[in-house]
């Protein structure tokens, strides 16, 4: 059935008192059908539709090019693999941002929670996180790390702090592949060995080098890239053949019946077994490295068994190889009850790569290592004119402390925990809603044709849901293999109104889905 949308900006009043605050901020209201509520300003939603929570920020009048001119160029001028990217059928057109919250050129207000995949940690143009970026800008824009400049070695020092003996070395890049690509380089330099191992489904970058590690079609050219790289089955307690109701370090587990003895695992062995058979055919017995996400990412916010990770870092440095935490999307709090993923699982890598929320948005990555490893990649010269950029240190250094000031750690937490909750009552209540996982503010919906088959909900449908909650003013993320999982991965500053918000329409978007389709 085809949705009509007609548009209308309703101020967001209702149970709002300060008119400021209410007329900042717009939301539209969707009927079952999906057609827009008409209501008038200062009239409540009707009883039981998603309330956009107020916010006192009001952002400046759109000013600039029209949408028409920005599609033409994006069009004729931008590569093509920019409209291959563009998420929704009718595109977003972002304008400003503040904390969890932004608006688009004509003025409407959206609940961002994905945070250009996971990116923004404290929130869009943190008033703190700006101002220290402002005061570097007057300072100085532009040195390399040829010279020894204050804003890089604080950075480095507070960084450090935060990482566990023995990461204690720190190499500054300009994002999340160019650290992986590194961190390749320096795990084949410090062993001598060249095989490398990843999860099916994983994502670690998209430079030559780190398409090898990616283990996604969608993201495959027919040309030889990653030379050395090797894949094993993805630990998937949901969709994997094994996997049961007690396997991950989650507030909610999967649907699956477990039979395991008390404090064993099989589903854990049986994956295991598969990396295992890896090691037996399809490397050399000394291999370089491990790479692996504390909780898979573009993957689709995939966890694995509790004991996997522990497991498998064992087997590899029993066979030479050292092991790679990729921490690009899981880092700085992220997943709630520790400040780096790897934490949760109680392992210690030898290699720490991250990314996106170092910088809250600003392009930077590090990647951090030991001593003895650090030696090792000092045989040669490698020099990155960007990679520790004055401005970029002084917005990282921020968002350190930022982050303390603001708790935004405990506010993953407290609100990735009550989000899952939330999201798994919707779940019981949808035959579509495959799984629900993830831990902290790194969480992730499978969409299924029915809960039986566990077959992933095609992409169609997919984007048939995704659209009708951008459209009530939510924007959200998508993921897996196939397309199937739904990822939200907020700003960390986002409050339980906003939670709230996102269960009513998310629970509607599925209510409306379900009634054209049923």
């Amino acid at each position: 059935m085809q949705k009509i949308f007609s548009r209308v900006n309703v101020p967001c009043l209702g149970r709002i008192k300060d008119k400021h605050n209410a007329l900042s901020g717009l939301a539209n209201f969707h009927r079952p059908s999906g057609a827009l509520c008409q209501m008038t300003p200062g009239e409540d939603p009707p009883p039981g539709f998603p309330e956009m929570p107020p916010c006192g920020f009001k952002p400046e009048e759109y000013k600039d090019m029209s949408k028409e001119h920005m599609m033409e160029i994006r069009r004729q001028n931008c590569n093509p693999m920019i409209m291959k990217v563009t998420y929704y059928k009718k595109p977003v057109f972002i304008h400003q941002g503040h904390m969890q919250w932004l608006w688009d050129v004509d003025g409407r207000r959206y609940l961002d929670l994905f945070a250009g995949v996971a990116t923004v940690s404290v929130g869009h143009c943190h008033p703190k996180v700006t101002a220290a970026a402002e005061k570097q800008l007057r300072k100085l824009w532009h040195t390399t790390n040829i010279y020894v400049y204050s804003p890089l070695h604080e950075y480095v020092d507070k960084l450090a702090a935060t990482l566990p003996e023995p990461l204690k070395v720190i190499y500054l890049t300009n994002s999340g592949s160019e650290a992986n690509d590194l961190a390749m380089l320096m795990a084949r330099l410090h062993t001598g060995n060249f095989d490398i191992i990843t999860l099916r489904g994983s994502y670690h970058g998209g430079s030559p080098q780190t398409m090898g590690l990616t283990s996604n079609s969608a993201y495959k050219y027919p040309i030889a890239i990653g030379l050395g790289c090797h894949n094993t089955m993805c630990p998937d307690v949901f969709a994997g053949p094994w996997g049961g109701s007690h396997c991950r370090d989650s507030p909610i587990q999967t649907i699956r019946n477990c039979s395991c003895p008390q404090g064993l695992c099989m589903a854990n062995d049986k994956y295991i077994g598969q990396l295992k058979e890896v090691f037996a055919t399809s490397v050399p017995s000394r291999i370089a490295a491990f790479f692996g996400e504390p909780i898979m990412g573009v993957g689709g916010a995939v966890q694995y068994p509790k004991n996997f990770l522990k497991d498998t870092y064992k087997l590899v440095r029993e066979r030479g190889g050292v092991c790679i935490a990729d921490e690009v999307q899981t880092g700085f709090g992220r997943t709630g009850s520790h400040f780096w993923g790897f934490q949760g699982h109680d392992i210690m890598p030898d290699i720490v790569t991250m990314a996106k929320g170092i910088a809250n948005g600003f392009p930077m990555g590090a990647v951090v290592t030991t001593h003895e490893i650090a030696a090792s990649f000092g045989r040669g010269v490698h020099f990155n004119t960007f990679g520790g950029n004055p401005v970029a240190c002084a917005i990282a250094s921020s968002v350190l402390d930022t982050m303390k000031e603001d708790g935004t750690q405990q506010i993953s937490h407290e609100m990735g925990t009550y989000l899952l909750m939330g999201l798994s009552k919707i779940r019981d209540k949808y035959e579509i809603i495959g799984d629900v996982r993830g831990k902290g503010l790194q969480i992730g919906v499978e969409m299924v044709k029915d809960k039986a088959s566990r077959e992933p909900l095609p992409p169609a449908a997919m984007s048939e849901i995704f659209e009708d909650t951008k459209d009530m003013g939510v924007l959200i993320g998508k993921g897996g293999v196939y397309g199937q999982t739904f990822r939200i991965k907020p700003p960390m500053c986002i409050t339980k109104d906003d939670a709230d918000f996102f269960l009513a329409v998310f629970n509607q978007a599925l209510n409306n889905y379900m009634e054209a389709h049923h």
